[in-house]
């Protein structure tokens, strides 16, 4: 898909073919942003696979598996196999995990590290754990991993979460819980693991050391400053420069997780009626789970957030499901109940939507169908502002699956038990994630360029230009392996910053450098929206533009007639 999608696939192959390891490239430009690991695993697919849009998905998916066996082999050890099984049926049939895992950004992989770190952390301090110290080991190489996947945040969130445990359980100041922990090696393993791409990514990257406050336009003060001052701390801020994000609103941050750790966020009111006393390992988990939870979702409510931000606290909400579930009790029954009620609610809402597309046409794409708000596309979930009603016609097959898939919830969950209940509602959802899936395919020529880079690729030979950033066209890119030009001028978002380092190629061109290049002889192709048509006539005259390809909304441009056309 464009934007992030196909920037992280696409940077994970300028690794390999520049043979620089160290430093990610957009467009020739450095894109010192994120920490390499989830390029590295690209790459690394990309070694065995081949380059395929999707090898690239193959570590995210790995990562998600792992994630679900790690959260139910966790459950297992605290509370016993049926609450371990439905800890690991949670995660892994939940909304949010797989929502957050159609695009490849790594915090999947984070939720693992962060995951294996608090386990590790419970396992080095239980007095009857015979290996403490390999379990010590095991949480300071997750927190190394994960600072070469997401920096500062990766040793934050666990951090932050056991400190608040150790308080909580009088543990903090006693010598023993620390000679357990074995800090200095562990400091020893994190910095084995994680310094050595810091420092040559630093030294590749001079300055080294730089004291200005504040980023702007043009200005390049190294890695060390963007990476760990602009990118850390002056976001959390909401300081950083340049500012190419949006942030929820604090209430909807917070109650979105009944969405997206649904079917099973129905039975949180049943997590109150635990024990969270540390009196046996099944209450120090609840407890930990819960001081994981709570730091995390305190943390981001005091900093810019996206919705998938927390997913690294997903894992404890299901250990707390899954404890929750085992127990039984009137609000298990409830949510069961409530469960049967959302599910034949939507079954019936579906099957409406079925009953007044029946007979719509259906011409072109799904874009055709689609209102825009370009404004939301810096959140997630940005693009479901776009649906209509009539665009529903187009997804017909996939919401057939659902309405099955609903039915089946609705009446599986009807005045059963838990274990059934349980079932059902997982059969429900792993039917409603595939009807999901078909939908994003349909949803392909709006959420990806690929038709107009498969165009582009059949073409002449041509210099590619793009309206905008790099972002909205990423796919055409990475399909076609090429770089290009970028028109803009005034927004140029993440790679603003790279292209003022020294000896970063010159990309970004204004309105009358196009016009020169498209009346030179040389071929060019141009990248737009299709509602920006009028203006590129206006720019360079209707006549010198050619049509190549249309697709989703967008159009591929180019200054001289085709062969044949």
């Amino acid at each position: 898909m464009d934007d992030v999608d196909a920037v992280q696939a696409q940077i994970a192959r300028n690794m390999i073919t520049s043979g620089d390891w160290v430093t990610a490239r957009l467009d020739g430009i450095p894109y010192l942003e994120k920490p390499p690991l989830v390029y590295w695993a690209m790459a690394g697919s990309y070694k065995i696979f081949g380059v395929h849009d999707w090898a690239a998905r193959i570590p995210i998916a790995l990562s998600a598996i792992a994630l679900a066996l790690l959260t139910a082999a966790f459950g297992i050890w605290a509370f016993g196999k049926r609450a371990g099984f439905y800890a690991g049926l949670c995660i892994s049939t939940c909304i949010g995990l797989f929502l957050f895992t159609r695009i490849l950004i790594p915090d999947v992989m984070l939720t693992f590290t962060t995951a294996l770190a608090m386990w590790a952390f419970l396992r080095a301090l239980d007095e009857e754990e015979p290996h403490a110290r390999g379990w010590a080991a095991i949480l300071a190489a997750s927190l190394g991993t994960g600072l070469l996947l997401k920096s500062m945040v990766a040793m934050v969130f666990p951090a932050g979460g056991g400190l608040i445990y150790l308080l909580l359980t009088r543990q903090l100041f006693v010598a023993r819980t620390w000679k357990r922990l074995h800090p200095f090696s562990g400091l020893a393993i994190m910095l084995l693991i994680a310094a050595p791409w810091h420092i040559l990514a630093t030294l590749r990257n001079p300055p080294y050391f730089d004291r200005t406050l504040l980023g702007g336009p043009g200005q390049y003060h190294g890695f060390l400053w963007f990476f760990i001052y602009n990118e850390q701390i002056l976001r959390f801020l909401n300081l950083r420069y340049p500012r190419d994000y949006n942030t929820v609103p604090r209430l909807w941050f917070w109650l979105l997780h009944l969405v997206w750790l649904f079917p099973w966020s129905v039975y949180f009111p049943a997590v109150a009626k635990l024990s969270f006393k540390p009196v046996d390992r099944a209450g120090q988990t609840r407890l930990l789970a819960l001081c994981w939870v709570g730091f995390l979702l305190v943390f981001f409510t005091f900093s810019t957030t996206q919705e998938y931000y927390s997913m690294p606290c997903y894992p404890a909400l299901a250990l707390l499901l899954g404890s929750a579930m085992a127990a039984g009790g009137k609000w298990i029954h409830r949510g069961t109940w409530t469960l049967c009620a959302i599910s034949g609610c939507a079954a019936i809402a579906v099957f409406a939507i079925l009953a007044h597309v029946h007979g719509l046409p259906t011409p072109g794409d799904i874009s055709d169908a689609l209102t825009h708000h370009p404004k939301a596309y810096s959140l997630s979930l940005g693009h479901m502002e776009d649906l209509t009603l009539d665009s529903m016609a187009y997804l017909r097959w996939p919401l057939v699956i659902a309405g099955i898939a609903f039915l089946i919830g609705a009446f599986g969950t009807f005045r059963a038990k838990t274990q059934r209940a349980v079932w059902a509602a997982a059969l429900m959802m792993v039917l409603f994630l595939h009807a999901a899936r078909m939908a994003m395919v349909t949803f392909d020529p709006y959420l990806s360029s690929r038709p107009l880079a498969e165009a582009l690729m059949q073409a002449p030979q041509g210099d590619l230009i793009t309206e905008g950033h790099y972002y909205p066209f990423s796919s055409v890119f990475f399909y076609a392996n090429r770089t290009g030009l970028l028109l803009a001028t005034n927004r140029r978002l993440n790679l603003d910053y790279g292209s003022a380092a020294p000896g970063a190629p010159q990309i970004f061109i204004e309105s009358s450098r196009l016009k020169e290049l498209w009346m030179s002889p040389a071929r060019q192709y141009l990248l737009i929206f299709s509602k920006d048509e009028p203006y590129y006539e206006g720019l360079v005259a209707p006549g010198e533009i050619v049509q190549v390809a249309e697709s989703g909304g967008k159009l591929l441009l180019t200054n001289h007639p085709l062969d044949g056309s």
